[in-house]
């Protein structure tokens, strides 16, 4: 008996070992990229921190009670019974001050005939391609879809529902910079990147890209892609176009930077903020329903889209829900939110413009 679990030991042992050293999991800063990391006023005790305490489970959840609820779900409508409805579009001829929702968090936009792509998530949210499979649509956006050329991409943080490793594959000879947190270029450099493309920034940092200028901002979440929790900075950013200001928030719980955001930066044209996969046991590290209302009204956009949702099924709410969330949101609290399909054409400059209600 005890030899017979001294071989299931050395097995597990085995494949843990194989599975994360996949290229998927990268490597973990080292070198001048680790030294660079150790000096930030952010980064303590060998790893990055948000600037308020945040668990990443509340008292009544842990890893394993998230796992078996993923596995056996107790929700109805957790994914759609069709096709969600998207719109093909060709992405080569998008229009200037146009955006395009993807699904999940990923998006594409043309802000002064500049390409920006934030996100892109092609495949699984997972790093085995048989789990958080993408929902199915009447169009999926692929790597083939996006332009030939992709001035900028940015990268709000490294895990796998926000950096897909074979989209990155896919798409590294098309991306000319790439826009990220301290530390998350060292998946992008040992993937093939060209350092010499790749900025890292940390929370308050201010790069101009392309014309474009770009300000990393703290969120209220954390990173990784194996055991190791937060070895790589997660965030938002302000993308200021010199006419227009976008904000990409990225993941995030709720916490004070949010109205400290909202009163650097009162003029924002559109913000682009989680909405969906959240949990009450998550509520450090995703926004709940509550906490996303409170921060569109202290974001004080002039025009919110809610992403986040509509790609896969993170966890246990249904799919729809978050949509009618901030639909109700707009409604009592006089904010602009569309609700676009996945494909659909944002115009940036066209503040006024409707959409179908798609998702009830």
């Amino acid at each position: 008996m005890l030899y017979t679990i001294l071989i299931l030991v050395v097995v597990i042992g085995i494949g843990a070992v194989i599975i994360f050293n996949l290229p998927s999991f990268s490597k973990a800063p080292s070198g001048e990229r680790l030294a660079r990391i150790q000096q930030s006023p952010n980064y303590r005790e060998g790893k990055f921190q948000n600037l308020e305490t945040t668990p990443q489970f509340t008292s009544n959840d842990n890893i394993l009670k998230t796992a078996y609820h993923y596995f056996f779900p107790d929700v109805q409508d957790l994914s759609p019974s069709t096709p969600i409805p998207a719109v093909q579009t060709d992405l080569q001829s998008l229009p200037n001050n146009a955006m395009v929702w993807l699904g999940h968090s990923s998006y594409l936009l043309n802000v002064n005939d500049t390409r920006v792509l934030v996100d892109p998530v092609f495949h699984s949210a997972s790093p085995f391609s048989f789990m958080v499979k993408p929902f199915k649509a009447t169009y999926n956006y692929s790597s083939a879809d996006m332009p030939d050329t992709i001035e900028v991409l940015i990268l709000t943080h490294d895990h796998w529902d926000h950096l897909d490793y074979t989209a990155m594959k896919e798409l590294k000879n098309r991306i000319q910079h790439v826009v990220c947190p301290l530390g998350v270029g060292a998946h992008l450099e040992y993937w093939g990147f060209d350092p010499a493309k790749i900025t890292e920034m940390d929370w308050q940092d201010t790069i101009t890209v392309a014309n474009l200028k770009f300000t990393c901002l703290p969120t209220r979440h954390f990173s990784g892609r194996g055991l190791k929790r937060a070895p790589t900075l997660w965030g938002s950013f302000m993308l200021e176009t010199g006419t227009y200001t976008i904000y990409i928030g990225g993941d995030s719980g709720y916490g004070k930077h949010i109205a400290e955001i909202g009163k650097r930066f009162p003029h924002i044209d559109l913000a682009l903020m989680e909405n969906g996969q959240y949990n009450p046991n998550w509520r450090y590290i995703h926004f709940l329903p509550e906490d996303l209302r409170k921060a569109l009204n202290e974001i004080g956009a002039k025009r919110y889209f809610t992403g986040h949702n509509s790609k896969f099924a993170l966890a246990q709410h249904p799919w729809y829900e978050p949509m009618r969330n901030v639909q109700a949101y707009a409604k009592e609290d006089n904010l602009n939110i569309i609700t676009p399909k996945i494909g659909e054409v944002i115009h940036i400059n066209q503040p006024d413009e409707t959409f179908d209600v798609w998702f009830n």
